[in-house]
């Protein structure tokens, strides 16, 4: 499946209806919302004039077109500090056709020929109240930021078997977008500060990010 991705949107709490109507707009048939909480400095806050830090996560398929994700970029202002950022992984599989249309068959224009990836997603899944311990890791090897979202997880047994621990139902999900060149570093200071053997018992892993919008306001509060 070459050209399907997954789209993660991420702004300000009180947007996510109006970024999830847009993409509505669009022709996406499923868009399904989470509450996020950012993790910029209050430096970066008080720079870009933002009161709070609550997001709206925004998770939809679709098929991929840079030409949508700039037509986002536009139309919902993401270049404008404080609107938001968009990215997007590959797919490699849906399974069945008609799950496979309901999810894709958005009407999207050809691309150009397709970009190198430059930027990666870095997933860190860790025990609730353990953000700022794998924010101030990610931070140690470069990250400007991230989003976090709270989760709850199973197979604590399963865990046992594999790690000799247990681990916490309660979970948080951190997104941290990162160059790729950046990426090995980040994971790294992760699992060293914030891994298995401490108290945030993380998971770290990468996606690729195969086209990206909002990116100034990233580099700047994450």
């Amino acid at each position: 499946m070459d050209r399907a991705v997954f789209m993660i949107a991420i702004t300000d709490r009180s947007r996510g209806g109006e970024f999830a109507a847009w993409f509505q707009s669009q022709g996406a048939n499923l868009v399904l919302s989470a509450l996020g909480q950012g993790t910029a400095t209050t430096e970066v806050l008080d720079y870009l004039g933002l009161e709070a830090t609550e997001k709206a996560v925004l998770l939809l398929a679709g098929p991929r077109s840079g030409r949508l994700v700039r037509r986002a970029a536009r139309e919902l202002w993401l270049d404008v500090p404080g609107r938001g950022i968009l990215m997007t992984v590959p797919i490699s599989s849906v399974g069945g056709g008609r799950a496979r249309d309901y999810l894709l068959q958005w009407q999207a224009e050809e691309d150009e020929m397709e970009k190198e990836t430059t930027h990666e997603l870095i997933v860190v899944i860790a025990n609730r109240g353990h953000t700022d311990q794998v924010m101030d890791a990610a931070r140690s090897a470069g990250a400007a930021g991230g989003t976090t979202i709270h989760a709850k997880g199973t197979g604590t047994e399963l865990a046992r078997k594999f790690f000799g621990v247990s681990l916490a139902a309660e979970k948080e999900i951190v997104f941290i977008l990162a160059k790729e060149a950046d990426r090995k570093p980040i994971m790294k200071a992760v699992m060293a500060q914030a891994g298995m053997n401490t108290r945030a018992q993380g998971v770290v892993f990468s996606l690729p990010v195969t086209d990206l919008a909002g990116l100034r306001l990233l580099e700047e509060d994450g």
